[in-house]
């Protein structure tokens, strides 16, 4: 049976999005196109009322492309939303009306609330909140969507018009930016901000953001940290790497921005405004992190229309790291009895080591997620699986993890087999140098545990460690003979021996059953 295929246009005041996904035999789905087109509807709205001529024309061209796109790829169910500009525009019914008779979509306006609500979906659907309050911040070219929440339950929602685009032609439309128009922006945003949201109570422990400007302020952050990562969903950036940003930003040339690292060249004329917006909400609110969702409005809808036409049963992501974690192992049919097994062994391994060489919970949960997934490159091949598993893991949609965390996974489970990690490896020399000796204690906890599940049957049923003067002695317990995990522990060593400075010693005792095996 052919799966179904579903659509998402989100037009909005600075850009056209529109993602395609199809559903997945695991009840998820999984994305097959995602196109943008920078039309700038908004383009002298504020000045006019209208939407412009010109404007008109390149949203058209863009819808055209995206509904032949659209119906290339078989899609079934189409949901398209308006926001901002259309909404305001006095000629945005007309505008919407022409698409239709043109193209056959039909783009339904939506207000501040439902924007917001939409982002919300998509946060949820990749962060963890439980028991936190934060604000979810979606920020489009026409207005600022707020919301802020404790856990999964919405406490308000707020509709600003402070989008990126109307700041910008309303105050800082010479270039470069006099500091008195920049001056005047920021007390307007301060302005507006105080008397929508002064009553709310903060601080709040962190902030999620959504649209153009998070995620450009994202890869700047990324870029000047000299960090090299596939993507910015999940990323942090501190409020103090925000107000960095939005200096270095002002001081700069439109041109001058268009050559900023990690920043979009279609973006340098709005994205002052943009973080400016982020840097005082983050000031307002009390919150020292921010964290991108690249996702946002247009996967909202994906996610509302699954359940909405009952592809599949989705509900509002109550699973935890280890869950996503798990699906993605099955996903690539992994041997889940194995990938327990050398979690549980890690596990005590880790346990034992923690407290004299400082290695927190997090960490203990990157190894676990790293020991279930180790082997997900048999899913290509046996030969080199260990760098397939590296490839997959950097790719795989993993439930909260940053993209630094998943890196390290990744690396945790490259290096879990064959050559320890050198410099030359590209994927090992990105890292930062604390990153990189995390790796080898963790990647040499992961490797040692393997080795001691050497036939894949969870012959070892308990251990236990000593850490006793240099010396790190680890006692099996099992059912049966265990020469061979000892071996392969033994060979599989290397790494945890170099990483940690001291000599591995491996006995064999009569079974205690204390790894809660059956």
């Amino acid at each position: 049976m052919k799966n179904k295929r579903l659509a998402a246009i989100d037009i909005g005041t600075n850009s056209i999005r529109c993602i395609i996904v199809e559903v997945t035999e695991t009840g998820d789905f999984r994305v097959l196109d995602d196109e943008k087109a920078m039309v700038r509807l908004g383009e002298g709205l504020s000045g006019t009322g209208a939407i412009s001529p010109a404007a008109a024309e390149r949203g058209r061209e863009a819808l055209a492309r995206m509904s032949k796109i659209i119906a290339g790829l078989g899609v079934e169910v189409v949901e398209a939303v308006a926001t901002s500009a259309v909404r305001k525009a006095s000629n945005g019914r007309e505008f919407l009306a022409g698409i239709e008779s043109e193209t056959g979509l039909r783009v339904r306006i939506i207000d501040g609330a439902e924007e917001a609500e939409l982002a919300a979906l998509s946060a949820w659907h990749h962060f963890d909140m439980a028991n936190a309050r934060y604000l979810l911040v979606d920020i489009g070219g026409g207005s600022v969507e707020v919301v802020s929440a404790v856990g999964s339950h919405i406490e308000e929602i707020t509709s600003l018009e402070l989008g990126a685009v109307f700041l910008t032609e309303k105050f800082l439309s010479k270039d470069p930016i006099p500091d008195k128009d920049f001056a005047r922006m920021r007390k307007h945003i301060r302005r507006e901000m105080g008397r929508s949201l002064g009553e709310r109570e903060f601080p709040v422990q962190y902030l999620i953001g959504s649209g153009g400007t998070m995620t450009s302020i994202g890869g700047m952050a990324m870029a000047m940290r000299k960090e090299r990562y596939d993507s910015v969903h999940g990323y942090e950036v501190l409020h103090s790497e925000v107000v960095h940003l939005l200096a270095m930003l002002q001081r700069k040339s439109c041109k001058e921005r268009r050559a900023v690292p990690g920043l979009s060249p279609d973006r340098a004329d709005i994205i002052v405004a943009g973080v400016a917006v982020v840097a005082e909400l983050m000031r307002l609110s009390g919150t020292n992190v921010l964290k991108v969702n690249e996702r946002g409005i247009r996967e909202g809808l994906i996610l509302r229309s699954l359940r909405k036409h009952g592809f599949l049963n989705w509900r509002r992501k109550p699973r935890d790291w280890l869950t996503s974690v798990g699906d993605f192992a099955r996903s690539c049919h992994v041997d889940e009895n194995h990938g327990e097994q050398v979690a549980r062994l890690a596990l005590r391994i880790f346990d034992g080591l923690a407290g004299p060489h400082a290695l927190d919970e997090r960490s203990r949960q990157l190894l676990e997620a790293a020991c279930v997934l180790h082997d997900v490159g048999y899913f290509i091949s046996y030969s080199m699986h260990h760098k397939h598993s590296y490839h997959l893991i950097r790719y795989a949609s993993l439930f909260d993890f940053t993209p630094r965390e998943k890196e390290l996974i990744a690396n945790l489970a490259r290096y879990h087999r064959k050559g320890l990690p050198k410099k030359k490896h590209e994927n090992f020399a990105n890292l930062s140098p604390e990153d990189q000796n995390l790796v080898k204690k963790l990647g040499g906890i992961l490797r040692l545990a393997d080795g001691l599940d050497r036939r894949r049957g969870g012959q070892v049923r308990d251990l236990e460690c000593v850490l006793d003067k240099g010396r790190f002695t680890i006692r099996l317990h099992g059912d049966e003979d265990l020469s061979v995990e000892i071996y392969g522990g033994h060979a599989k060593g290397d790494l945890f021996e170099a990483a940690f400075g001291c000599e591995l010693v491996l006995t064999e005792e009569p079974a205690k059953d204390s790894l809660g095996k059956p």
